[in-house]
């Protein structure tokens, strides 16, 4: 019979909580490589129009938070939102440590907001500001051109709000909500 011992040490590696380790790692590495594609891309040229009247890939820099939020305040805001954005993903990163190695949805949901809170906190503090590159929009209307970072985030926080609207009454030992326990009695 042969030994299986090195495979399963080696598979450890991306056991809970390793694996959303691994895929933050992952959703950072494709954030910093669209970011790049984008400055190369469009940063002096004229943008892609994906689906005209719709969405379009450009360029635009945030110095600013979400939205451009506080993005001419003097400079200051580069290290604020920076350290927020530190204090947050150590934060996360606890989280994500702590849950039980049965959940799916929680922990998929906190590496993505750790992913994106990364990318951007990267080329906050190497660049001082943040490259998005999407842009949707139609008419006269446009939403603030955003990121792949932005998107991890965004959808990370909805599947944090499905979680707790919907799932929330789950039992983390056993993922049964009281419910179901009682209908087994």
């Amino acid at each position: 019979m042969r030994n299986n011992g090195g495979l399963s040490r080696g598979l450890k590696l991306f056991a809970h909580p390793w694996r959303w380790y691994l895929l933050a790692l992952v959703m950072i590495g494709l954030d910093i490589a669209t970011k790049v594609w984008a400055v190369e891309q469009f940063r002096y040229g004229p943008p892609l129009q994906i689906i005209p009247g719709l969405l379009q890939f450009t360029y635009a820099e945030n110095y600013g938070a979400a939205f451009s939020f506080l993005a001419d305040a003097g400079g200051w805001q580069r290290w604020f939102f920076g350290a927020v954005a530190l204090g947050f993903s150590v934060m996360i990163s606890i989280w994500l440590w702590r849950l039980p190695a049965n959940r799916r949805w929680e922990p998929l949901a906190l590496a993505l907001i750790l992913s994106g809170a990364l990318g951007n906190l990267w080329d906050r503090m190497v660049l001082g500001y943040v490259r998005d590159f999407i842009s949707v929009y139609y008419g006269s209307w446009s939403f603030p051109v955003f990121n792949v970072a932005d998107m991890a985030i965004s959808v990370g926080a909805a599947m944090l709000v499905i979680e707790l609207l919907f799932f929330s009454d789950r039992d983390s030992a056993g993922d049964k909500s009281p419910r179901e326990k009682d209908a087994e009695v």
